[in-house]
Parts: C-alpha cells; sequence; structure tokens
C-alpha cells in the first residue's frame, strides 16, 4: 500500500536577513550569547502589512513549480500556522484565492511547531478517502508582530541612533523568546506514491494540554471581555510567555521516545533512516535528541543558524534546501519530528 510523498516543495522568506549585532542594538544581549544558546546566527522579519498568506503564497508558487504542476491542479489546501493574518477568517482561504484557486477546500490547522508531522497524517488520510488527490501544505508564520521593541528601523539597519532606555529594559526582559524566532514560509506538494510501500508510512502524535503554560501568549484571549485589552498590551501579554529550561528537557525525553516508538511500531530500524528532518526550534535541543537517539550528525541536518525559529515553517524550509542541494533523494527514508506549543509533539515516517 503506498501513501502520500512529496512531489514538490518551495520556500520564502521575507526581506534581508538580520544578523544577530542587529538585535544587540535594542537590547542586552551579543552574537556570542546567542549563538551560544540557540546557535541561532540570523533570522529574517516581515514588514508591517506583511502576513502569512502573502509568504505562504511565494513559497506555493516556487513549490508547484518544482512539482511542474499548476494551481489548478491543487484539490486541497492545507494551513498550518499560528500567526494568521487575521484573528480570523484563517489564511488558507487567503491563500487559495491569492494562487487564484478559490473554491478548492482550505483548511487551518493550529499545532504550532509541531504541525508538519500532525500535517502528513491528515494530507495522507485526505488522500486515501479519495477526499483530495493533490494536496499543496504550507507552513508560514509571521513572528515579527510578537517582538519587544518599537525600534525597527534600527533593527533594519536603516537608521543609527541611541534606543530610550525604558524600550531597551523592555526588550531585554522578553530577549529570551525574542532572539529565537524568525520569518518564513515552505510549502509542499502532496500526492499518492503509487509505488508499493512508498510514501507516507505512518505518524506516531501526542499532545497535552497540562502542559499549555510552557509555550503560551497568556493575553488576548476569549477568556477576557474583551478579548483585548490596553491594560493586557502594557502588561505586555501579548507576547508569549516560554519556559524555556523546562521545554527543552520536555522536548528531548518526549521527541526521542516518540521516534523509537514510531520506528519500532512499524518495524523500522533507525539505521535504516536516511535522515532526521527535525523542528528548527534550538540547536541545543537537536543536538540532545540527536545524542539520546544516537544519531550521526550527518543524519540530523540543522539550518537554524540561517533562518531561527520560523515555528510552523522550519521542517518545509529544511526539506526543501535537502532536496535542492540533492542532499535527500528518491527513495530515501524521511524521519520528520517536532514539538511545539499546546503542548503538541510528533514523528512521521514518510518514503520519497
Amino acid at each position: 500500500m503506498s501513501g502520500v510523498t512529496i512531489i514538490g516543495t518551495g520556500r520564502h522568506v521575507p526581506g534581508a536577513p538580520v544578523p544577530n549585532d542587529a538585535l544587540a542594538r535594542v537590547m542586552d544581549t551579543s552574537d556570542e550569547w546567542i549563538q551560544t544558546r540557540t546557535g541561532i546566527k540570523q533570522r529574517y522579519f516581515a514588514r508591517d502589512g506583511q502576513g502569512v498568506s502573502d509568504l505562504g503564497v511565494e513559497a506555493a508558487k516556487m513549490a508547484l513549480d518544482d512539482a511542474g504542476i499548476e494551481a489548478s491542479d491543487i484539490d486541497y489546501i492545507i494551513f498550518a500556522t499560528m500567526t494568521p493574518d487575521y484573528f480570523f477568517p484563517g489564511s488558507g482561504p487567503l491563500l487559495g484565492a491569492k494562487l487564484g484557486i478559490p473554491g478548492v477546500p482550505a483548511l487551518d490547522i493550529r499545532q504550532q511547531c509541531a504541525a508538519m508531522p500532525y500535517a502528513f497524517q491528515l494530507a495522507n488520510g485526505l488522500v486515501q478517502s479519495h477526499a483530495a488527490e493533490t494536496i499543496l501544505l504550507v507552513g508560514a508564520d509571521v513572528h515579527a508582530g510578537f517582538m519587544p521593541w518599537t525600534d525597527w528601523d534600527i533593527v533594519r539597519s536603516e537608521a543609527e541612533r541611541e534606543v530610550a532606555r525604558d524600550a531597551y529594559e523592555r526588550a531585554t526582559k522578553h530577549r529570551g523568546l525574542a532572539i529565537i524566532f524568525g520569518d518564513g514560509a515552505a510549502a509542499m506538494v502532496l500526492r499518492d506514491s503509487q509505488t508499493p510501500d512508498g510514501g507516507f508510512i505512518g505518524a506516531e502524535l501526542h499532545s497535552d494540554g497540562n502542559s499549555f503554560d510552557h509555550l503560551f501568549v497568556p493575553g488576548c484571549g476569549f477568556r477576557s471581555i474583551p478579548y483585548v485589552t490596553p491594560e493586557a498590551l502594557l502588561a505586555d501579554e501579548h507576547i508569549p510567555h516560554m519556559l524555556g529550561p523546562s521545554l527543552l528537557k520536555k522536548a528531548v525525553r518526549t521527541l526521542s521516545k516518540t521516534v523509537r516508538s514510531l520506528c519500532e511500531t512499524h518495524g523500522v530500524s533507525q539505521d535504516d533512516i536516511d535522515c532526521f528532518i527535525a523542528h528548527q526550534a534550538n540547536e541545543r535541543i537537536n543536538q540532545a535528541v540527536r545524542q539520546a537517539l544516537h544519531i550521526p550528525p550527518e543524519k540530523i541536518p540543522s539550518n537554524i543558524a540561517r533562518y531561527g525559529n520560523t515555528s510552523a515553517a522550519t521542517i518545509g524550509i529544511l526539506t526543501d534546501e535537502l532536496r535542492r542541494d540533492g542532499n535527500i533523494r528518491e527513495g530515501d527514508l524521511l524521519c520528520f519530528l517536532a514539538l511545539g506549543a499546546g503542548l503538541n509533539w510528533g514523528a512521521a515516517l514518510l518514503r520519497l
């Protein structure tokens, strides 16, 4: 029996790269401090008015071209993001309209950084049930609106001046989160592989709302009336709150356990896996997972240094780079693994 496989990929990031030294102009940090803790050297940020559907449409065009098909061949859209263009509607319908295919069903999913393993299982189910034949899967996030500074012209190296002390202190207060995230989009075109034992093999997925407070936005939700208040904004409750050290430990423990269990379920040896494509949240997390699973370094590539954490886009961006550079090829067995807010986590096996 075959499953969905990847027939085209694309990626897009906005504007010019923002190096660590640029962040050091608006808060107390340094290139060395950031690299030591995260492995990140630079990231990209969208401009005001630029949303995930704008980034996603560029990645989608690239993926469609790679697959050698037209947008009109797409009969289902899955859009993964935690930073939609609007609170509602979702960004999937906006993407479809911008691609010139209004009317195609578009589903938004909210597993944050863990979206891709979930999306592969969902896409495979849609194809196997004959609800779809050609699926456009897009993961995109724009985190710029979360950033704790207002001096964007300084961050973008468009101005040189001293930052006000209160603004500097505010940004520094949130630097543990602010240094991690970047903006970007990735797209994949999925179809049934039509090759026995090819394509999607299986996924193991989990969620645990008991640990929601490890990474969440404390304000601007419908537990409050109104759902956005001046007091919440003044208290920076629109900025995510993260329990970094505890999140790292949970990620290493849960991801290594999940990968082992998934391989055992499907009778796959870890040695048979050609490439482990992990969510790019923090280089320290991925190195710890690699060590826990005894994965050779060359089998778990990383690109977080150049992009930062683009949440739902990280796995797709890395997959596109690996395909275009010839580092993953037809017939390769891939393991995708990720953990994100929720908490959600999981792993998926797919043979190209």
